[in-house]
């Protein structure tokens, strides 16, 4: 299946000052898969070591950190092959296993930057914040992968014409049926099948609801398997009551995170870290608040008012015992959730495209859903669930912030107004990652 960041990996390849690259992301996003298909088509060999239970190759580590010995004993030794930079694509896998293989990066970027060197690691932003484990601050490249794209998703079904057509429009043009009517099945399907690669080649493949949900079952049990193996008991208690509280979060309607609401009783200070661990893992997302929509947002964020997402939409929806019948067709009681999946999905979105984001909120309820300030300019973001794109809080926000552009998201066709100052692009749900290409027409760039 085609994955954007096997992109970013050509990139890094072809960089002149290239580093040691650092793959992370939530588990079982596609990282081992996406790193052996660019070792076939981009080099002789790959080296590949697994460090996940691995005492012995982990001990080739342990001595000293002369980056020409430890190539020589992981070729002789365990790969039983020469290892020559340039040729052999070298990957360090399940890294967050071995603190002293991540130290190591250092001396590869110093001493041997001619090889190509790429560790990977699922649980590796919980790692790095145990005490103890040195990381290696400006001696490595870093990219981030996600559960796959509902552009990814499309392309993978089938329907890259589709993806293809749109992109080739004028920004102004409405899209046509012939494109309207498939890509809003798609975005349901996607609604109900998620990013998470395995459910989705699932899903290509039998195209079968019950059998992509075996697999989405699978998954947020290994998820709940991995606060066992890599929390102590205490903290594994608290990571599984904020896992399991946060459908009913999303769903609620102020659904700011409320950590009594996870425990009758419970303070933020009793579970903040299990919340943070979850975070870090990348199964969940923290959105804070920007009360204040100054630039930059991330000087203005309240990092103790914030709402939290999954990391993909297909396992929120699962996880919620929301019936794949119930979003193909609808229900007079579901159009709550509707709405807070919905917001789920254009944070994964945002996630996807690298874009950083907050949200907005009055005392008086006013609330804009995802506010930015990519490439240096606020852009405020609403988000619908249908057609109805009445929106008294954006005016309000374009009203007294005057920002240059807006973008209202749901499932109406493109077009545009003026409000005040204020450019205000309507962009439906299934064409959201055209948002960075909206932008810079905006702004002529």
């Amino acid at each position: 299946m085609e994955r954007k960041t096997l992109n970013e990996l050509l990139k890094w390849k072809e960089k002149k000052n290239r580093k040691p690259l650092l793959l992370t992301g939530v588990r079982q996003c596609g990282k081992t898969y996406i790193i052996k298909e660019f070792g076939k088509k981009e080099f002789e060999d790959t080296a590949y070591f697994n460090f996940d239970g691995n005492t012995g190759l982990q001990s080739v580590f342990d001595f000293d950190f002369d980056v020409g010995r430890i190539v020589d004993e992981l070729a002789n030794v365990v790969y039983g092959d020469k290892i020559v930079p340039g040729r052999t694509l070298v990957v360090f896998d399940e890294i967050q296993d071995c603190p002293r293989a991540i130290q190591s990066l250092k001396y590869f970027c110093e001493n041997m930057p001619e090889l190509h060197v790429i560790a990977a690691g699922s649980l590796l932003g919980v790692a790095l914040r145990k005490e103890g484990i040195s990381f290696p601050v400006g001696k490595v490249d870093r990219v981030e992968m996600y559960p796959m794209s509902f552009e990814e998703f499309v392309i993978a079904d089938g329907g890259e014409k589709y993806i293809n057509g749109i992109k080739k429009m004028a920004f102004e043009r409405e899209i046509p049926e012939m494109y309207t009517v498939p890509l809003e099945k798609y975005l349901k399907n996607y609604y109900i099948v998620g990013g998470m690669p395995e459910a989705v080649q699932t899903w290509v493949d039998t195209h079968d609801y019950k059998e992509v949900e075996e697999v989405q079952d699978r998954i947020l049990k290994d998820y709940a398997d991995d606060f066992g193996k890599h929390t102590i008991s205490d903290t594994t208690t608290k990571v599984r009551l904020i896992w399991d509280a946060i459908p009913s979060q999303i769903a609620r309607d102020n659904n700011k995170f409320i950590f009594s609401h996870v425990k009758q009783g419970a303070r933020a200070k009793d579970l903040e870290d299990a919340l943070e661990w979850i975070v870090n893992a990348g199964i969940a997302y923290k959105l804070n608040l920007v009360s204040t929509p100054e630039l930059p947002l991330a000087g203005m964020a309240d990092n103790t008012y914030f709402k939290v997402y999954m990391s993909d939409v297909g396992l929120l929806r699962r996880k919620s015992n929301v019936n794949y019948r119930t979003v193909l067709e609808g229900d007079a009681s579901y159009i709550h959730f509707k709405g807070a999946l919905t917001e789920n999905y254009i944070m994964t979105q945002l996630k996807c495209m690298g874009v950083e984001s907050y949200f907005w909120r009055t005392k008086a309820d006013a609330e804009i859903d995802f506010i930015t300030d990519y490439e240096g300019i606020l852009l405020p973001i609403e988000v619908k669930s249908a057609d109805n794109t009445k929106a008294k809080s954006l005016h309000l926000f374009c009203n007294r912030y005057h920002p240059r552009m807006a973008i209202k998201t749901s499932l109406k066709n493109v077009g545009d107004n003026m409000d005040g100052d204020t450019h205000i692009w309507s962009l439906p749900l299934y064409a959201i990652y055209k948002l960075k290409e909206y932008v810079i027409h905006e702004m002529g760039w």
